[in-house]
């Protein structure tokens, strides 16, 4: 018999990701972050429930206890320091400060207040993150809780990052992770990875789909012993002398985006933008881009475009290996260099794969890189299930000619604009 949650609540939650109590934040138009729906204490919860007033009436993240403190506070973060303190894990609430190139832990709590167990679940649950790519002085992380029969659907709350200086945050590819007591325990292996589509796709479908005894199955049971820890790595950098950024886009088309679904056969066209943003002029600026298996570069197709016009065939030989020196450019001048690939599924597995194209810009003695990823579904004969897989399936490469040991990591690092180590 499945178990059921009635009359006392426990207060235990999982120990790895446990925080402070967080404080309100503003009203925005997306959904609930508190503002719109009462806070409960356990006690009375147990009170409607043993009045038969609660029922199947489930809502997220609206009870105030000493484990969690004001769960409408659901999301934190704190540096990542390689240390898990459990319990004592302090987690800041609406603001952190940052440092130049220190990777960050942000969590968003999950807690399907109904005190039915899986008599109250909750269905179609998703989460999401939406990591802007500005640059500036104050960066707001937005997490958010879906689900289609809650009351009411939708969640959200922040953190805030702060800096004395632009700055912008990189979301770390691959390192979405989901921790509960059910599919995702310490006894079934620890913490399971969730799809990057928690970032990517955060707007246009609220996320991930999550599960509680079951990945992505969208049900999560009523009661704290239910109750879910998500959490992705975000990497603050610093914006400073130069910028990269590498777009891609199906070839015949006009939209330049971070990401695009592809099929097997299409040619897809990458674009990388340099960017002078310092004072000084930058001279024999250095550019190289990391392709992946299952992305072939069209010979013949590659493009420089400047102030001084349009090279067309320039430096494919070197844009793969060395880099390609395309020049010296001065204060708020760009340069882009354009190339095609065609897409395969050779080799790769059945489901949703994604593969990821690096760009790497060199000036001086320091190299910064950016990527644009496609997504490819392989559908596959005679199999039962197509499920996701979570990281692009390859990836690899090193810097430039340029003198910064920057390398390409695959499935653990990747940036939407610059990366630096």
């Amino acid at each position: 018999m499945r178990k059921v949650c009635k009359g006392t609540l426990a207060t235990a939650a999982a120990a790895m990701l446990v925080g402070v109590t967080l404080t309100p934040s503003p009203s925005l138009a997306w959904g609930d972050n508190g503002g719109g729906r009462p806070s409960y204490t356990i006690d009375q919860i147990n009170k409607l429930q043993a009045e038969g007033k609660w029922g199947n009436k489930v809502v997220f993240n609206s009870i105030s206890n000493s484990v969690m403190g004001n769960e409408k506070n659901f999301v934190g973060a704190r540096e990542n320091t390689g240390i898990n303190a459990g319990a004592n894990n302090v987690w800041n609430g609406n603001d952190i400060t940052v440092k130049d190139g220190q990777e960050y832990l942000v969590r968003l709590y999950v807690h399907n207040n109904n005190p039915n167990g899986y008599n109250g679940v909750s269905r179609d649950t998703r989460v999401a993150f939406n990591i802007p790519t500005i640059s500036a002085k104050q960066v707001q992380v937005n997490g958010y809780i879906y689900s289609s029969n809650a009351t009411p659907s939708e969640y959200w709350d922040y953190v805030n990052f702060n800096s004395d200086q632009a700055f912008h945050l990189e979301y770390v590819y691959g390192s979405a992770l989901i921790e509960n007591r059910g599919y995702a325990s310490q006894d079934k292996g620890g913490a399971k990875k969730l799809s990057d589509e928690i970032v990517t796709k955060a707007a246009s479908n609220h996320g991930v789909m999550i599960g509680f005894d079951k990945e992505g199955d969208g049900i999560i049971p009523g009661c704290f012993g239910y109750d879910n820890f998500i959490t992705i790595r975000v990497k603050a950098v610093f914006d400073t002398d130069y910028r990269i950024e590498q777009r891609v886009r199906l070839a015949g088309t006009t939209e330049w985006k971070n990401n695009i679904e592809v099929k097997a056969g299409d040619k897809v066209e990458f674009r990388t933008q340099y960017l002078n943003t310092s004072n000084q002029t930058q001279n024999n600026v250095m550019i190289k881009n990391i392709l992946p298996k299952n992305l072939s570069f069209v010979p013949g197709s590659t493009k420089l475009i400047n102030g001084s016009g349009t090279l067309t065939n320039f430096g494919q030989d070197s844009l793969f290996t060395t880099g390609v020196n395309i020049g010296h450019y001065n204060k708020d001048i760009n340069a882009l260099v354009d190339f095609t690939a065609v897409v395969s599924d050779e080799n790769l597995p059945c489901g949703s794969n994604t593969l990821v194209s690096w760009a790497q810009g060199g000036v001086g003695n320091k190299t910064i890189q950016d990527y644009a990823s496609v997504t490819l579904n392989k559908v596959c004969e005679n199999t039962d299930t197509n499920l996701p897989n979570t990281g692009p399936a390859s990836v690899a490469g090193s810097a430039i000619a340029a003198g910064s040991a920057v390398t390409a990591a695959g499935y653990f690092v990747a940036s939407r604009r610059s990366l630096r180590k």
